[in-house]
């Protein structure tokens, strides 16, 4: 009996395994789907990714989400060098609003086809990366550049998207927004609006790399997280925790390129061998550019007034196609309350003592960016109420709508600049000092810069790099290499808007020196809703200026050692209040570390390269009376 039982079964078995709706996947299948796809029926929108061809052959990785159903809908176009893959899908999810970037919830959520395109030679695209590749000509012997590419893809876009009307915007921050100005150069017929975000416009005169000639070096990382691959790589590793003591050590911006493996580094080499504004940066400043060619396209121009990377950009770009704008209804300017690329996320405060009324960046991209963009982009839409220069006041911590900007300025504004004296005793005034000590003085000691932000220096800390601009200046004050000049309590509101002016009269025991300037809003010594804020030494506009660079940019000179010379230069844009009970500061230093590289206040050719016996202390003294009265000129308006 058990033997007939143990054949039924093993014959039960048998017939179970020949039977085809019973068979089972082997125990030692492969357990790697070999090409996995998410179920999309239930998705709002379509992914179609392409490979767009370019003029000369090459193929650009594009991506688009199109909104199923999609009729007569506008398109909106982002090139980038950072994954256009990673940007098109913030979140995996079957909403068009989730998968793209934030800032792109309000149009995906409205029917617009989003368009991510990754820059020739990075990522998924074919071809050669050269870093902001230049327009076609002197510097760039190819028949190709961003503003051919922005053409060919816009060209493809409208011929190949039957879901669009064939008209196309394009937008980014940083270097897309780089790119998006790009595009204003010859544009398509079909580029019907264009809002450059915090965009690299000139390199060495402020943005990214240089300011008036002062090598920003805590952007090494960038070098080789966007250049040692055509993927994203790494940052630099770090002997130390505190980035103060990595570049102290290193020596100059040079050596700690080189023990960085940075020479390997086309580019570096390129910014390296270039520390003066000659043609090779001259040739690539698209303000000077922009401001040659028909404005075409309606631009809105995106800026931060606590840019930490981009901060010249936008407001020159605009300052340089406002000449053009003559109805006042083409060339548009926004500048808001936010650090680099702020605008397109949620923005309630900058940094964890600055607060803002409100998510003023959302507020911005709904009130503001998005109407503009509509108003050009989709069928038959109305005019949208937004104003030629849309501003906050980061004083009374507003909007403001503005028809020009600046306000004021030196000539051709219905404002001129007031100049606030530097005083003896460390005062400012509006009067000039006749009497008292000529000039204050402080030694500048390269072995013991200035540091930038309060130690330790976080290479590891993101939140400290993006709002180091609004971080409470106390942290300087007080050191004898930092000089604070500041008014007594203000009775009444003093508001200024546009860019201020450093007028600075100052000499040096060396030859050659760095000449940091900061206009400051001192808080009350107690705030009592806000107990942080009290005595709160908040930056309006600081800048730095190389002192070889003072008779002319292209070609350095030498300082005089003990001659009194003249630094004349701007501060970045501002459009701020400073409030009764408020004081008014100004702090002048030779240092901002490591943020900037170490001048050796030594005249060397190039100071990329300077030895450590160049690095040498330096008296410096800061003129006061009569025709050398130091001051910062300031766009002094109504405050009303």
């Amino acid at each position: 009996m058990r033997f007939q039982l143990l054949l039924a079964g093993a014959a039960a078995c048998a017939a179970l395994a020949l039977s085809p709706a019973s068979a089972q996947t082997p125990p030692m299948t492969p357990d790697i789907a070999k090409d996995f796809k998410w179920p999309t029926a239930s998705y709002d929108y379509e992914k179609r990714v392409e490979m767009v061809p370019m003029r000369d052959g090459v193929k650009l990785y594009t991506v688009m989400i199109i909104p199923k159903g999609a009729k007569d809908a506008p398109i909106l176009l982002t090139r980038t060098p950072y994954n256009a893959k990673k940007t098109a899908q913030r979140a995996l999810s079957p909403h068009a609003a989730a998968t793209g970037a934030q800032v792109d919830e309000p149009f995906l959520a409205d029917g617009y086809i989003r368009v991510y395109q990754d820059v020739r030679g990075k990522h998924g695209s074919e071809g050669d990366y050269v870093l902001t590749r230049p327009l076609r000509g002197p510097l760039n012997n190819t028949a190709v550049d961003h503003s051919t590419d922005a053409y060919d893809t816009i060209d493809w876009l409208v011929k190949n998207l039957k879901q669009s009307n064939g008209r196309v915007g394009i937008t980014g921050s940083s270097y897309p927004g780089f790119t998006s100005a790009m595009a204003l150069i010859n544009p398509h017929p079909a580029l019907k609006a264009a809002v450059p975000q915090s965009p690299m416009i000139d390199g060495w005169m402020g943005d990214d790399w240089f300011q008036n000639g002062a090598f920003r070096q805590i952007n090494f990382d960038w070098f080789t997280s966007q250049m040692t691959e055509k993927g994203e790589g790494d940052d630099i590793p770090r002997q130390a925790f505190d980035d103060y003591d990595n570049f102290l050590r290193a020596g100059s911006a040079g050596d700690y390129a080189k023990a960085a493996g940075l020479d390997q580094i086309p580019s570096w080499r390129k910014v390296s061998e270039h520390p003066a504004y000659d043609a090779f940066w001259q040739g690539q400043a698209l303000d000077k550019i922009l401001a040659t060619q028909p404005l075409k396209v309606p631009t809105l121009w995106v800026g931060a007034l606590w840019d930490q990377e981009d901060i010249y950009g936008a407001i020159h770009a605009y300052e340089a196609v406002e000449p053009k704008d003559a109805g006042n209804d083409m060339n548009f300017l926004a500048l808001g309350p936010w650090r680099h690329s702020g605008v397109n996320y949620e923005q309630r405060q900058l940094g964890p003592n600055l607060k803002l009324p409100g998510d003023t960046a959302t507020e911005f991209r709904l009130t503001v960016m998005k109407p503009f963009l509509d108003s050009h982009l989709k069928t038959n839409a109305p005019k949208a109420d937004i104003p030629p220069v849309f501003i906050f006041d980061s004083g009374s911590m507003k909007w403001n709508r503005l028809q020009k900007y600046p306000q004021a300025c030196e000539t051709g504004c219905a404002a001129t600049l007031k100049p606030l004296y530097l005083t003896p005793g460390l005062g400012l005034s509006f009067d000039k000092a006749v009497n008292g000590a000529a000039f204050e003085e402080y030694v500048s000691d390269p072995a013991k810069p200035v540091p930038y932000v309060r130690r330790p220096v976080r290479w590891d800390d993101a939140d400290q790099w993006r709002f180091w601009l609004t971080s409470d200046q106390r942290h300087v004050d007080g050191r004898p290499d930092v000089l604070t000049f500041v008014t007594e309590p203000l009775k009444a509101p003093l508001k200024i808007s546009g860019e201020p002016v450093v007028n600075l009269y100052a000499s040096t025991s060396g030859t050659d020196s760095d000449w940091v300037v900061k206009l400051i809003d001192v808080y009350p010594d107690v705030v009592p809703s806000d107990a942080p804020m009290g005595g709160y030494e908040l930056g309006v506009a600081m800048e730095i200026f190389r002192g070889r660079y003072r008779e002319s940019f292209e070609k350095p000179s030498p300082i005089p050692a003990g001659k009194v010379q003249r630094y004349r230069y701007e501060l970045p844009p501002t459009n701020h209040v400073f409030q009764p009970g408020h004081r008014i500061m100004v702090q002048v230093q030779s240092s901002w570390f490591p943020l900037y590289d170490r001048n050796p206040q030594t005249f060397v050719p190039n100071i990329f390269f300077a030895k450590p016996s160049d690095y040498r202390k330096a008296t410096q003294r800061i003129y006061l009376t009569g025709d050398t009265a130091s001051s910062i000129e300031l766009p002094v308006v109504p405050a009303n």
